[in-house]
């Protein structure tokens, strides 16, 4: 789940983030990058996974319609109560990822999409990971590298302080491309690492480009005019089928120790 979806504080909020993620979601890379992810757990029938930072759940109900046994995980008790309505049957809980509702040794797969950037330590988060997943479990983390996005405009030095403020104001910005070495270093076997750009040209990124460079206004980084002047721009891009966002999607996947 987003920093941006953590961080919805008012049912406004929360139901403008959704329709963004929603949106996101739907395209059909993003849906054929969720389906490799769960390819990479091999995953067999009545196997039990965890995805953590489930948002509305969209990734425990497609896990379980290949006959696993789907849990979601997220530390936004409104985000699971929405799941539990979007879809009825899901098993959802809240729940860190710091301190997972499973037991020892639960489950054969965990996923964490969008997740890791926002811990206060990785480290940790995959201590835990090991702990519910039984010798031999998969693991599948996916992330976007927040000082890597990028967007076309015609103020290149501009562009790159808004990219750089918001990357700035996540807590682990960088974390992505960080995920082979915490899973080597958590004792994963098997690690494999690889980058897939997701490439988005419609208007629904207006709203996340419009909290960029909000978030660089608050940094000092631009002043509000510049902000106005370069979403005016981003505008006009929009209307005319001329916008461009290039985000940078990491995926590690690695086998626990003692597989049998």
């Amino acid at each position: 789940m987003t920093h941006d979806a953590h961080h919805a504080t008012t049912r406004d909020d929360m139901a403008t983030m959704v329709a963004l993620l929603d949106a996101a979601e739907q395209r059909p890379e993003a849906v054929t990058l969720r389906q490799h992810s769960y390819d990479l757990l091999h995953l067999r029938a009545g196997d039990t996974v965890i995805d953590v930072g489930a948002g509305t759940g969209r990734a425990v109900a497609e896990l379980a319609s290949r006959g696993v046994t789907a849990i979601g995980v997220d530390v936004s008790e409104a985000m699971v109560s929405l799941g539990r309505s979007r879809y009825p049957g899901a098993d959802l809980r809240a729940g860190s990822a710091e301190q997972l509702p499973l037991g020892d040794g639960e489950a054969a797969g965990y996923r964490a999409d969008k997740v890791f950037h926002e811990l206060s330590d990785p480290a940790a988060a995959l201590v835990e990971a090991r702990r519910v997943l039984r010798p031999g479990g998969r693991i599948v983390l996916l992330g976007q590298d927040w000082d890597t996005i990028v967007i076309d405009a015609d103020d290149g030095m501009l562009t790159r302080r808004i990219v750089q403020a918001r990357a700035d104001s996540v807590r682990r910005p960088r974390v992505a491309r960080a995920y082979r070495t915490l899973l080597l270093d958590a004792g994963f076997d098997q690690v494999s690492m690889e980058v897939r750009t997701g490439v988005f040209t419609g208007e629904f990124m207006l709203p996340m480009l419009t909290g960029f460079a909000h978030a660089a206004v608050r940094a000092a980084a631009i002043t509000p005019e510049q902000a106005d002047t370069w979403l005016a721009e981003q505008r006009d891009r929009a209307a005319a089928d001329r916008l461009l966002l290039a985000l940078p999607i990491f995926v590690a996947a690695g086998t626990g120790p003692g597989r049998g």
